[in-house]
């Protein structure tokens, strides 16, 4: 896989695991909050390394991805919730 792809999906994940915790936390689910607030922060521990160090192509890719996971987390808690 190349770097770009693994950037735009690791943002992808992130912020669309996110989006779901939001939801998560504002309907008071708590143990799918916990499970997913960890999920979240092991990615982010990951991902920090992978884009501080990016140029801009890096960023903006990186970007795509996590706007592509806000909306896709959206659809997803629909799914699980409704």
């Amino acid at each position: 896989m190349n770097k770009g792809l693994k950037l735009f999906l690791a943002a992808f994940s992130q912020v669309g695991l996110v989006a779901v915790n939001i939801y998560q936390v504002s309907n008071q689910y708590y143990i799918g909050a916990f499970i997913v607030g960890f999920l979240i922060s092991i990615l982010w521990s990951f991902n920090v390394t992978k884009i501080a160090f990016g140029n801009i192509v890096d960023r903006i890719l990186y970007s795509l991805g996590a706007a592509t996971g806000t909306v896709c987390g959206i659809v997803l808690s629909n799914i699980l919730y409704n």
